[in-house]
């Protein structure tokens, strides 16, 4: 895809889905492999023309040490940190440079990424996040976001209770106790995105527990324009803090989080958290969209 607005030069976007084997499920991704002359206005802008929930910019780049810096906006903001566009783009280069491993230097700080062929010869990229942390939720952040949602405290899980929790950026974590509350999800865009603002929250990451291995999330996110992530890379690394700090993770400190199936684009995120360590790393895979 080619970004162009008035009197700015054509810049190639690409377009990748992330966390899917499939064009047609995960997260779409916007990728900017050559942004070293974009400024901060431009990369917004092509960022809301792609319409995207997040599209990375390379802004520079040594292909020889395989490290990287990234930018990246939504089409109303630019966020410290995305998961789901570091996958896509970790991808993207190693199509281009090989499978191995790669540096990101991001607003948020390093993000380690290793890339590897799987057997039936796709890339999937796993990424290291920053240190994580996870406190719990207060009354004043938790309270308006309930009726933001339309949910009372009755519809929580008590096993995992509201916490606001970090891996490169903050998300409020809310867990039901239902998996039919969590496909009912029908929020006020401006009072929950007024909220986010407020607090500072990327997305709220909303979770029904299958078993302790497997979850099931739903991320809205409209301080970004968008009404829901079909993928949340950056959310996944915090749940993995999140699950950490409870003492909840199950003894391979290994979790799936299934995401996007209430939107059509099912999207599955590989979550690994020691649980005497202070990283989440999240796995997926990313394919091209075309056409």
């Amino acid at each position: 895809m080619k970004a162009m607005t008035t009197s700015s030069p054509v810049v190639d976007v690409l377009r990748y889905a992330a966390f899917t084997s499939r064009p047609d499920g995960g997260n779409p991704a916007g990728v900017v492999l050559d942004a070293a002359l974009l400024g901060p206005d431009r990369m917004g802008a092509i960022a809301a023309e792609v319409g995207y929930s997040e599209t990375a910019f390379v802004t520079s780049r040594d292909d020889e040490r395989r490290r990287f810096t990234l930018r990246y906006f939504s089409p109303l903001a630019e966020v410290a940190f995305c998961g789901h566009a570091t996958v896509a783009t970790a991808v993207a280069l190693a199509e281009r440079l090989g499978v191995g491993d790669l540096a990101f230097d991001t607003p948020a700080g390093e993000i380690l990424v290793t890339t590897e062929t799987d057997a039936e010869g796709a890339v999937r990229a796993t990424l290291t996040s920053v240190p994580t942390r996870s406190r719990p939720a207060r009354t004043d952040e938790l309270e308006p976001a309930l009726s933001a949602l339309g949910w009372d405290s009755a519809d929580l899980d008590p096993e995992l209770p509201p916490h606001v929790a970090f891996g490169g950026n903050d998300h409020l974590v809310l867990a039901v106790g239902s998996r039919a509350r969590l496909a009912g999800l029908d929020y006020d865009f401006d009072a929950l995105a007024d909220l986010m603002r407020k607090h500072g929250w990327t997305t709220v990451h909303l979770v029904w527990r299958e078993d302790e291995q497997r979850y099931h999330a739903r991320d809205p996110f409209p301080v970004g324009g968008v009404v829901e992530d079909p993928a949340t890379g950056a959310a996944a690394a915090a749940f993995g803090g999140y699950l950490r700090t409870l003492g909840a993770l199950p003894a391979s400190g290994v979790i799936t989080v299934r995401q996007g199936e209430d939107m059509g684009r099912p999207s599955e995120l590989t979550v690994r958290a020691d649980p005497h360590g202070t990283r989440s790393h999240v796995t997926g895979h990313a394919v091209p969209i075309t056409g």
